[in-house]
C-alpha cells in the first residue's frame, strides 16, 4: 500500500552527501593552509632584521 523508500538509496543519497562534503572540507582546508603559509611569509619579510 504505502510506499516505503529504499534503504540502499538513501545510503547512496548519504554516502554521496558526506563524500561532498569531504572534497569541499578538504578544498578549504588546502585554501586555508595556503592562505596561512602566504600570511606568515609575507609576516616575515615585513619584520625588521634584528626581531625573531
Amino acid at each position: 500500500m504505502t510506499e516505503r523508500s529504499d534503504p540502499k538509496k538513501q545510503s547512496n543519497k548519504q554516502a554521496s552527501r558526506e563524500d561532498r562534503l569531504k572534497a569541499a572540507l578538504k578544498a578549504n582546508l588546502g585554501r586555508r593552509k595556503a592562505q596561512a603559509k602566504t600570511r606568515s611569509h609575507a609576516e616575515q619579510q615585513q619584520s625588521p632584521k634584528g626581531e625573531t
